[in-house]
């Protein structure tokens, strides 16, 4: 969460660099998530210490947060911004009182001309028209006088040409360009009731709006009529403005219950039950669904959508958070059954060149036997590190297989010629006794291959063979035992024994 904070202050930082006007919505968005974090860390912290007192038979008093030096970095940069937007604040406000000012020094030299009883035409008229200039290059007014002192501009200018004997022709010659000028927004606006984008429609509709206010006055017969063009036009936009905003809330409502339905599938992923790979894929897959149909999903209420937001990301970092422990535990206990199994090859590779081929038979049969104990691994390193065991192991029980094949013949030969001295020798022999140590001695002998049996796990041929090899021992022992059961059997019923 620290890398998460600090990528987020980082990310306020970069944006502090770009005009103030651009960034207001990203800042906040970043202040929001900062926040969500460092709270729910905070909370973390402080159910840790309480938890800690408890645990100590203690109970937990004025607990204090300590100094977040990420969260002290965010805080001062957010002051530089609230900082930076008061002085901008500042700055405006006192060029709208300028602006104010300027408008104010312009009305007055106006409504002088406006009211004047005698005027020389000519210079008043030039004089206006550089008034008219200047109001032009004029920016904005504070929003409460406005209208005010636009009514007042244009009061005094009309009256201007109203009252004050100009020339005819120069006054029919600027209302004439006025007529031009506003018949060409009447025609843009006209233009906008095409434009498929109603709020971009509406925003250059505004604009024309502010370039009529800027305009003079047309000839007064044709005022009204020039004036109900414009209004009608605009009328039209702002009723298909409103209609479509009525429409956006009715489907603000529509999307609030698709996200309600998300939430709802989100609540019953019971991932605290979760116990293997497959749950956790599955559940995974589930999630994205739903994150990817949330995301068509467009805003919902004002009201409603920053907390149905929350409560939505709140389920998802819950569940991937789970995820993120679970696999973590995981890979600890992969780590340590590939340090276990990396030991067993180790101890493998040790005894490999050992000829004491008895014992070390024995231990890599232990080996082979603990190696199943041990639970799995990553799956990159699975088929390596029994690739790897087994190599090991085959390469000893090869080596063993060729040192004892000599023996084994030898054994075979011994075998055959103790079975055949046996077979002339049991015929004379009443030692009832000593038969049955035989038949135990083979007994235990038969159990203690059968037992050694199971441990090779290999799949190479040689190993293969070494099995089929011990296998047939055993199937000659179990013969022998037959033998001597039945001769044990036959003496006991000579001597009249049940």
């Amino acid at each position: 969460m620290t890398n998460e904070k600090q990528s987020l202050v980082d990310e306020l930082k970069a944006l502090l660099e770009q005009d103030l006007k651009d960034i207001k919505e990203q800042v906040e968005s970043l202040k929001t998530q900062f926040y969500r974090m460092y709270h729910e860390e905070q909370a973390a912290l402080k159910k840790a210490a309480e938890q800690a007192a408890q645990e100590a038979g203690e109970v937990l008093e004025n607990w204090q947060p300590a100094m977040d030096e990420i969260e002290c970095q965010f805080r001062e940069m957010l002051n530089v911004y609230k900082q930076r937007k008061a002085e901008a604040a500042k700055q405006l406000e006192l060029e709208l009182q300028q602006n104010l000012l300027r408008k104010e020094n312009i009305i007055a030299q106006m409504k002088v001309m406006a009211e004047a009883e005698t005027a020389d035409v000519m210079d008043n008229l030039k004089k206006v028209r550089e008034l008219q200039a200047e109001w032009k290059t004029i920016g904005s007014v504070p929003a409460n006088k406005s209208q005010e002192i636009w009514k007042s501009y244009n009061q005094y200018l009309e009256q201007y040409y109203d009252l004050v004997k100009i020339n005819i022709e120069l006054r029919d010659l600027d209302f004439k360009k006025n007529l031009e000028m506003k018949t060409l927004i009447c025609e843009a606006a006209e233009k906008l009731k095409e434009n498929p984008n109603i709020v971009e429609a509406s925003r250059a509709l505004q604009q024309l709006h502010d370039e009529w206010a800027e305009i003079g006055p047309v000839a007064r017969e044709l005022r009204e009529d020039i004036w109900n063009r414009f209004k009608e036009a605009s009328t039209y936009i702002n009723k298909k403005h409103q209609a479509y905003f009525d429409e956006l809330h009715a489907k603000e409502g529509e999307n609030l219950v698709k996200k309600q339905a998300i939430i709802e599938q989100l609540k019953t992923i019971n991932f605290a039950e979760f116990k293997n790979n497959k749950q956790w894929d599955e559940a995974s897959e589930l999630i994205q669904k739903l994150q990817g149909e949330w995301r068509e999903i467009g805003f919902a209420p004002k009201k409603q959508n920053q907390q149905i937001y929350e409560e939505y990301r709140s389920l998802c970092d819950a569940f991937f958070k789970a995820k993120t422990a679970f696999y973590k535990g995981l890979r600890d206990t992969f780590s340590e059954n590939l340090k276990l199994k990396r030991e067993l090859i180790k101890k493998a590779e040790e005894l490999v060149s050992s000829e004491d081929w008895k014992n070390t038979a024995e231990a890599f049969i232990a080996l082979q036997k603990e190696w199943k104990t041990i639970g799995p691994v990553a799956r990159k390193y699975s088929d390596e590190l029994w690739k790897k065991f087994t190599e090991v192991c085959d390469s000893f029980f090869n080596k063993k297989r060729e040192a004892d094949k000599d023996a084994r013949e030898a054994y075979k030969q011994r075998r055959n010629e103790a079975k055949q001295k046996w077979a002339k020798n049991l015929e004379n022999t009443s030692d009832r006794a000593k038969l049955v140590r035989i038949y135990e001695n083979l007994q235990q002998e038969i159990k203690t291959a059968e037992n050694n049996i199971l441990f090779f796990t290999s799949k190479s041929k040689t190993a293969n063979k070494l099995v089929q090899d011990m296998q047939k021992k055993i199937d000659d022992l179990k013969q022998q035992l037959l033998d001597i059961e039945n001769k044990i059997n036959a003496m006991d019923a000579e001597n009249g024994v049940d």
